[in-house]
C-alpha cells in the first residue's frame, strides 16, 4: 500500500506539497520500555483533538496527510503509532504478523492506545475534548478503545474490522460511533456491519452507520485501485460534521 522509510521523510514530503497546513512534528514516546514514533500537529492552543490511528503498514504519510487536512479544520492531531519506532511493514506477511500480535492480545493493545491518548496531553492536546478515528486496523482498534470504557466523547472507523471479540461488548462505551463502511468490501463483511449494528443497539450505544455501494476495503486510500474517490469525498463530509457536532 504505502511506503515511506521514516516518519521524518513524509514530514519533509508534506511540507514541500502543502505549506497551508500547520506546523507538526515527529514525537518520539515510550510504553512500558518500547519506543514508539507518533506524530503531533496543532493549529492552536487548546483545540480539539483528534487521535489518529493507523492501518496495518504503520504510520506513514497517509495518516500525516489525513492530520493536515484535519488541522486545517481547526483540530488539533495526534496521530498514533501501535508498532513501535522505525517499525513500518511493507511486505503482507509482516503487516499480517504484527496485527495479529495485538489482536491476540487486546490488553496491550489498549495498553498502547491508552499510552498515546497520556502523550497527546503531555504535547498540549486536549483531551478532554477529543474523540478518536482509525483506518481499517486502526479503526478495529478504535471500537477496542470504546469497548474499553475511554473517556472520549467519539469513536470514528473508515472501512474498519468491525467484529466484536467474544467475551466483549460495548457496556462501558461512553462517547458516540460513527462508522463509514464499503457496501463492497468482501474484508470486512455487510454480515459483520449488521452484528455491529446489532450490539449497538443492545448497549443502547449512540451511533451512526453508513455504507457506500460499490465501495471495497480501504476505499479512501488515495492513489490505490481500491480508491473511489465519491465514497472518499462524501464520508470525509459525513465526518466532518461529526467533528463539528461532537467537539466543542
Amino acid at each position: 500500500m504505502r511506503t515511506l522509510s521514516t516518519l521524518s521523510s513524509c514530514f519533509a514530503l508534506l511540507v514541500i506539497t502543502s505549506t497551508a497546513w500547520a506546523t507538526g512534528s515527529a514525537v518520539t514516546y515510550e510504553i512500558k520500555g518500547q519506543r514508539f514514533e507518533g506524530y503531533y500537529v496543532s493549529p492552536a492552543p487548546d483545540a480539539p483533538l483528534v487521535l489518529l490511528v493507523h492501518d496495518w503498514d504503520g504510520l506513514t504519510d497517509y495518516e500525516i496527510k489525513r492530520a493536515g487536512m484535519l488541522a486545517d479544520m481547526g483540530y488539533a492531531v495526534f496521530a498514533v503509532d501501535l508498532f513501535g519506532k522505525g517499525v513500518r511493514p511493507a511486505a503482507t506477511t509482516e503487516r499480517r504478523k504484527l496485527t495479529e500480535s495485538l489482536y491476540q492480545n487486546r490488553m496491550r493493545m489498549r495498553s498502547l492506545l491508552q499510552g498515546a491518548l497520556r502523550e497527546a496531553g503531555n504535547k498540549g492536546g486536549n483531551i478532554k475534548n477529543a474523540l478518536a478515528v482509525g483506518y481499517c486496523f486502526g479503526g478495529a482498534a478504535v471500537l477496542e478503545l470504546a469497548r474499553s470504557g475511554a473517556d472520549l466523547k467519539g469513536f470514528v472507523t473508515f472501512h474498519g474490522g468491525l467484529a466484536t471479540p467474544e467475551g466483549q461488548d460495548y457496556s462501558k462505551t461512553r462517547g458516540k460511533l460513527l462508522i463509514l463502511h464499503g457496501t463492497a468490501d468482501t474484508s470486512v463483511t455487510m454480515e459483520d456491519f449488521a452484528a455491529l449494528a446489532i450490539n449497538l443497539e443492545k448497549a443502547k450505544i449512540r451511533h451512526e452507520m453508513i455504507t457506500y455501494g460499490g465501495a471495497p476495503h480501504a476505499f479512501t486510500v488515495f492513489g490505490e485501485e481500491r480508491y473511489r474517490k465519491d465514497a472518499d469525498e462524501k464520508s470525509w463530509q459525513r465526518f466532518s460534521g461529526f467533528l463539528t457536532e461532537t467537539l466543542r
